[in-house]
């Protein structure tokens, strides 16, 4: 079986995961709404990211900042005078392509078979530009923030003073940015509007290759053992030095074996004391930490380990999708981690009568308080398991004649397919250990 674009794309538009954006108005380009099922997922990912590098870690805390910052962050963090690609348009067909990716020939003809005429190469910068307060004028010129990184950096006082940190420590956050891609596409993969999942670890100088380390292999140990991700379709790539970004020691991106090829998932980059050294500099500020044991005053290296809500989203649908026969009927499945699926147990009464139904609600009612449950009682119990199976619910309960006699359930298991019998009062904790596993 060959998972592709086009199969994921569908699914998420027809099971409520991803829609386009303003489509009953033609849509707006690379732009997407995230659906019922979707929101459900993205929750669960950002929820196993917060845990697994904040709440499970005694030196790491969160922070929350604001997506519209004083403009001189920018300028010191150097994206008003560097974050920008090459650009190019076509003067027969009026496309625009980033110079350095310009598709093959065969891919890139105008409209009736001529050759693409392109312009000159000019820089264009990738922030959204915007005004703050009545005035547009350059004095009211703001931006919307291309990473929650400085929300994190000129906040590094703020936080380590109120919490008495000390190096190592990590801040870390969860929020929008957004920037103007010249070529946005392959569905979510990149969008002008997304979400990251940073964090921001400061070490004393000279640890952070070991911390460097350390990181990389706690964020490749996340996707494979907290999300289930298959280990043969995630690699390490290490950045040459000669490609490295201005303020990177060193860089290794964790790739994944996407449709149209590998591509990157998230980035683990030593930033050295850049951003701090930036900002003290532009600011005024002492952005230093002095050890009150040694005595020492040091401006702290920075270990970035810096990932994409919506793109992780991306992976764990393309992971998880399979194309199977179940009695005779093709079925599609997403085999998610049961702590990753939006709908975690799925309730069917097998007849609309005997009571099954009204038992299967009070079922339902009392599941809900622990667990995302959906409740069905239309159609045969196969298609239903079907349905379920389609949007990744990792379990189904039926209840029928003998749970009326005796307060007994069948527990069905997604990929297993294996059917128990249960006592209703034993279901929670069997569920918990099932998910957790």
């Amino acid at each position: 079986m060959t998972v592709t674009m086009e199969k994921v794309v569908n699914l998420c538009k027809r099971r409520g995961f991803v829609f386009p954006s303003s489509e009953i108005y033609g849509g707006f380009a690379s732009t997407w709404d995230y659906g019922p099922l979707g929101i459900e997922l993205k929750r669960n990912i950002r929820d196993s990211w917060w845990r697994y590098m904040v709440t499970s870690r005694e030196n790491v805390v969160g922070l929350e900042s604001a997506i519209l910052m004083h403009p001189r962050v920018w300028e010191a963090s150097g994206h008003i005078a560097g974050f920008s690609d090459p650009l190019v348009d076509c003067r027969v067909c009026k496309r625009r392509f980033r110079a350095d990716h310009i598709p093959e020939k065969v891919d890139r003809q105008c409209a009736k078979g001529a050759e693409c005429d392109f312009t000159d190469t000019r820089q264009f910068n990738l922030m959204f530009k915007t005004f703050v307060g009545p005035v547009e004028d350059e004095a009211a010129v703001a931006f919307l923030r291309p990473e929650t990184a400085q929300g994190m950096f000129v906040n590094f006082l703020n936080v380590q003073q109120s919490g008495r940190l000390k190096p190592p420590f990590g801040i870390a956050q969860i929020g929008k940015s957004f920037r103007n891609e010249i070529t946005p596409g392959n569905f979510i993969f990149r969008t002008r509007e997304f979400e990251q999942m940073e964090m921001e670890f400061f070490v004393k100088p000279g640890s952070d290759d070991e911390w460097f380390e350390y990181w990389r292999e706690q964020r490749m140990n996340w996707y494979t053992q907290r999300l289930g991700i298959d280990a043969t379709n995630l690699r390490f790539y290490d950045h040459p030095k000669e490609d490295l970004a201005h303020y990177s020691k060193a860089t290794t991106d964790i790739e994944y074996r996407y449709p149209f090829g590998w591509g990157e998932l998230e980035g683990v980059a030593n930033r050295t004391n850049f951003d701090l050294k930036q900002h003290s500099e532009y600011s005024g500020k002492d952005l230093t930490f002095f050890d009150e044991e040694s005595r020492e005053r040091y401006q702290p290296y920075v270990i970035e380990p810096a990932a994409g809500v919506d793109r992780i989203l991306l992976i764990t649908l393309l992971d998880a999708y399979r194309e199977d026969e179940q009695e005779g009927e093709p079925r599609i499945v997403l085999r998610f981690h049961p702590r990753l699926a939006p709908i975690k147990v799925g309730i069917f009464p097998l007849l609309r009568k005997e009571g099954q139904p009204e038992k299967a609600l009070q079922l339902r009612d009392i599941l809900k308080e622990r667990f995302a449950v959906f409740y069905d009682q239309a159609g045969s119990i196969g298609r239903r398991y079907r349905r379920q199976d389609e949007v990744g619910t990792p379990f189904g309960i039926t209840v029928d004649h003998q749970t009326m006699q005796d307060d007994t359930v069948t527990l069905r298991d997604r990929d297993t397919l294996e059917q128990i019998r249960l006592p209703i009062d034993r279901l929670i904790p069997e569920l918990i250990q099932r998910i957790e596993t």
